[in-house]
């Protein structure tokens, strides 16, 4: 009995160490809510993460829940990165969130998509410490309606 014991002691402790050692991804996924299910234009979101590994690289993602009954294919974004030594980079972004093909490019349950769109064409390196990022719509359509939520998903990149 105490031979099987350390048996399953053994094997239980083995696949402890063997997940403790799988590295996995650090990241940080925040998003605003909206309750009205609008997103008023004047409204900028902003979200701030820290950054401890320089040696990475990051992908940054437009994390977007909205309705089926959204009236557009896209979504015009200003996006603002501001480093921890205040250098601001700015850009504007025209996001596909449907295609003529498929529909809705997310995945969807009832009339509800979700979607994790890339910022960046590329990976970016991000200074370490505290960095910022603000996001708000440019869309002609204000406030712009059938959108649950929004935010933002930063991913280090595995080299």
């Amino acid at each position: 009995m105490g031979l099987l014991k350390n048996k399953i002691a053994f094997i239980l402790l083995s696949i402890f160490f063997v997940f403790s050692g799988c590295e996995t991804k650090q990241l940080f996924e925040q998003s605003t809510i909206y309750p009205n299910h609008n997103w008023p234009a004047k409204q900028a979101t902003k979200y701030q993460f820290n950054v401890t590994d320089t040696a990475a690289n990051y992908k940054i993602f437009f994390v977007i829940r909205h309705h089926n009954a959204y009236h557009y294919k896209n979504i015009w974004l200003d996006l603002t990165i501001k480093s921890p030594t205040n250098v601001i980079t700015k850009q504007v972004l025209n996001l596909n969130l449907a295609d003529d093909a498929k529909g809705w490019l997310g995945s969807g349950m009832d009339d509800i998509y979700d979607q994790r769109i890339p910022m960046t064409l590329a990976p970016i390196h991000l200074n370490k410490g505290m960095n910022e990022i603000n996001i708000q719509h440019t869309m002609r359509e204000d406030p712009l309606e059938n959108i649950l939520s929004t935010g933002i998903r930063v991913e280090k990149v595995k080299l």
